[in-house]
């Protein structure tokens, strides 16, 4: 096997096995970074000036990824906003690359700009505008939400994004960030998503119990009166950083308020529902999809799961369209594996082989990533494959 095939198979491992990258984790080490060649992934950088709770105003450099449609556009934006770690972790909080999400997104023909924000990744350092949200949840999310706001004005400049039409989403801290930029009400801005967010929560200390939550529940009832755009709010009942109850108490802030808000509570998942945004796809996108069909966003982005095609025996490895030495090795350890799963090829010899949470999806993203035309060869126990 070549040394390529054995990086598109470590890629497709770590992504299609749920393993993304979740709020304080870090970065695997000596990783090999490969971009979304088909996304056009590439990273831009703007400055951006906020202020901390103690009224320190910095500015910084912020790095943006973009993902993109094919095409001049001008598309449709979405800003796509990352959460933030317990401070033990956060110092190796890396750059966000919610490529399985943008994937969709850019597949319902969004423009997909991820700002890393001050004080994570390049910008880590002296200077932490999101620090002690305990006692100022309304810095913080001032300072995020001015980040966003930035990352709309920079877009206005780049004649393939359209911002007459843009929406805010994120996870956790980033679901903060999406409620606190819905709350003032930005020109364009048509809708927001909520995935799990919130702040003060320690699930390693304190599981379910984050702090001051009532601050929370005050702040965001207090900015919903100003709130014109509807919001989607994602949450799972075991995430381990705020518990079943207390989002649907800052839910109802939200509503008292004057907020538009539909909450969804999914059942528990995984050990921590807190990552149902990168392993739980199967249940969040059709809900997703709606929500963004309401909003007149109809295009076909969920990757359907194709019928049996009959054209081999699951487990004639003859017949898979790889060289040999990705068969015996790439194509046995499909076999091998407990369902989901799924086995993709590319027209150029690139594989992927997913496992898990919507495993034809991620097998089917993580080919292409490589800029080939590919398609699914099985899904479960079944040869999918049409010539």
């Amino acid at each position: 096997m070549t040394f390529r095939l054995l990086c598109w198979l470590w890629l497709a491992l770590l992504a299609g096995a749920g393993l993304a990258q979740q709020p304080g984790a870090a970065p695997l080490a000596n990783a090999p970074e490969v971009l979304a060649r088909d996304l056009g992934e590439h990273i831009l950088r703007i400055d951006v000036s906020v202020k901390d709770m103690y009224g320190r105003q910095e500015s910084r450099p912020v790095p943006i990824t973009v993902y993109r449609p094919k095409g001049e556009g001008p598309f449709p934006l979405v800003v796509f906003n990352h959460g933030r770690a317990v401070e033990a972790k956060r110092a190796a909080q890396g750059r966000y690359r919610p490529e399985a999400v943008a994937r969709y997104l850019v597949a319902k023909g969004f423009v997909v700009m991820v700002p890393n924000r001050i004080g994570y990744w390049e910008p880590y350092g002296d200077f932490d505008p999101e620090h002690s949200a305990c006692r100022s949840i309304a810095a913080m999310s001032i300072a995020a939400s001015e980040q966003v706001l930035a990352t709309v004005a920079f877009a206005k400049t780049l004649g393939y994004v359209d911002t007459s039409r843009w929406l805010v989403a994120g996870q956790s801290v980033g679901g903060l960030t999406a409620v606190a930029t819905v709350g003032r009400s930005p020109v364009g801005l048509l809708g927001g998503i909520n995935f799990s967010g919130g702040t003060g929560g320690n699930p390693d200390r304190n599981p379910g119990q984050p702090c001051n939550p009532a601050a929370t529940s005050r702040y965001w009832a207090d900015i919903a009166k100003n709130a014109k755009a509807p919001m989607l709010w994602l949450y799972w009942q075991n995430d381990k950083f705020w518990g079943p109850d207390i989002p649907k108490s800052w839910h109802q802030a939200w509503l008292d308020g004057g907020g538009a808000a539909k909450f969804v509570a999914f059942g528990p998942f995984g050990e921590d529902g807190h990552s149902g945004l990168t392993r739980d796809m199967d249940h969040w996108l059709p809900v997703v999809d709606a929500f963004l069909a309401d909003l007149g966003f109809t295009a076909s982005a969920i990757v359907a799961r194709p019928p049996p095609s009959g054209f081999a025996d699951l487990a004639d490895v003859r017949w898979v369209p790889i060289s040999a030495a990705a068969r015996s090795s790439g194509y046995s350890k499909f076999l091998e594996a407990k369902g989901p799963r799924a086995f993709a090829v590319g027209d150029r010899g690139a594989w992927s082989l997913s496992l898990g949470d919507y495993a034809h999806g991620h097998a089917l993203g993580n080919c292409q990533r490589h800029g080939q035309v590919c398609k699914l060869y099985a899904v479960d126990n079944d040869v999918v494959w049409q010539p």
